[in-house]
């Protein structure tokens, strides 16, 4: 009787590598054949956003904004309650993009997801109680999981497809901001921080295939570590990431840390002028560091001073200063740039997001074109 000799390692080399082609053929075939990039007529300004982005817990909202929020518990959930959707009207009402002018994206499928995302954790969110951990909301933990799925993943996945389709806008008219988006504390396999799904990853696979593009910077400069796209892009050279946060705060992930490629530490109570100086030189050693042909730029307002989980104490201007810094960075080197309006904690940062904006357009280092005034 012949016997199955036994696995050697040359075999299970062959096996894993055959393994890793396979599933990158899966993933490559889902790129090509969703539906999240898609022609935008010229007309559009490549400011993405959908009313639905706007989270809605049937009315919690409410109670968290006038009971939890004044103890600074679960503070995350402001974000979305009263960012997202002032910061748009002010753009309207400062003239920046006509109310028709937005680009809409599509919601990003369970294929989509699955671009990065392995099963098991798609389906991790089928579990209410799951996902209020994950957006650290407890009554979330209550609530039926179809009405999860439709008050708070719906609205994730539709700004998931903003951030995907961003990049495509960037590439064709050299930037593209997503009024939403930037969960950067989500890898394939963990949600955590108010971040559900790992948009920053799916953006730079999308653009390795769709956009025939070999080398993205990640410019993080959310007053919280990146950790997700950093345990995501661990081992992958095409991705340089340069992350600007403050590490006495949240998530105190000291194994993503190991795979920042330029880690600049900025402590609790750090003011504007040290701040943008660290900022200059973090960029000049980027720029001799890395050639990037996309950058995806974590622009988070939880630097501000004031904000309660960020605690920097960056002025507004200093926001504004800060995103010009970094759109300069890539016009001087016509490098397409899509920002993610990411964390911010206070009421007063819709407007300051608007501000900078503002300030992009009347710096030429964004063209919202004539629609804005039609």
């Amino acid at each position: 009787m012949s016997t199955v000799p036994p696995l050697t390692t040359s075999s299970a080399s062959t096996s894993s590598s055959t393994s890793t082609t396979d599933a990158e053929s899966l993933r490559r075939n889902r790129i090509l054949s969703s539906k999240l990039y898609f022609d935008v007529p010229l007309s559009k300004v490549p400011l993405i956003y959908a009313p639905s982005y706007d989270i809605a817990f049937l009315g919690i909202e409410k109670l968290i904004i006038i009971v939890v929020l004044p103890h600074c518990f679960h503070v995350q959930t402001i974000h979305l309650l009263l960012l997202v959707a002032p910061l748009t009207q002010f753009l309207i009402s400062d003239g920046i993009v006509g109310k028709n002018h937005f680009v809409e994206p599509m919601e990003a499928s369970t294929d989509d997801l699955l671009v990065v995302h392995p099963e098991s954790y798609l389906k991790s969110l089928k579990s209410s109680l799951n996902v209020s951990i994950i957006v650290e909301v407890p009554p979330v933990a209550l609530l039926p999981n179809c009405l999860v799925q439709k008050k708070v993943l719906y609205p994730f996945r539709k700004q998931v497809g903003g951030t995907i389709l961003a990049a495509k806008l960037a590439k064709e008219r050299g930037w593209a901001i997503n009024v939403g988006g930037g969960f950067h504390h989500c890898s394939h396999e963990k949600g955590g921080g108010f971040c559900a799904y790992a948009d920053i990853s799916l953006c730079i696979h999308y653009a390795f295939v769709r956009l025939n593009i070999s080398r993205v910077m990640i410019i993080d400069l959310d007053a919280h570590q990146g950790n997700g796209h950093e345990m995501d892009f661990s081992d992958d050279r095409r991705v340089y990431i340069l992350d600007m946060y403050n590490p006495g705060i949240y998530p105190f992930d000291f194994e993503a840390r190991r795979y920042i490629d330029q880690k600049v530490e900025v402590r609790s109570g750090m003011t504007t002028n040290e701040y943008l100086q660290k900022l200059d030189e973090a960029l000049e050693v980027a720029e001799h560091m890395f050639d990037p042909e996309l950058v995806v730029y974590n622009a988070g307002t939880d630097i501000l001073d004031g904000d309660p989980l960020g605690r920097l104490k960056i002025s507004p201007d200093g926001v504004s200063s800060r995103d010009e810094r970094v759109f300069r960075f890539c016009r001087e080197k016509n490098i397409p740039i899509v920002m993610l309006t990411s964390g911010g904690y206070m009421k007063s940062s819709a407007r300051v997001i608007a501000d900078s904006i503002v300030n992009l357009s009347k710096k030429c280092l964004i063209d919202t074109g004539s629609s804005a005034k039609v």
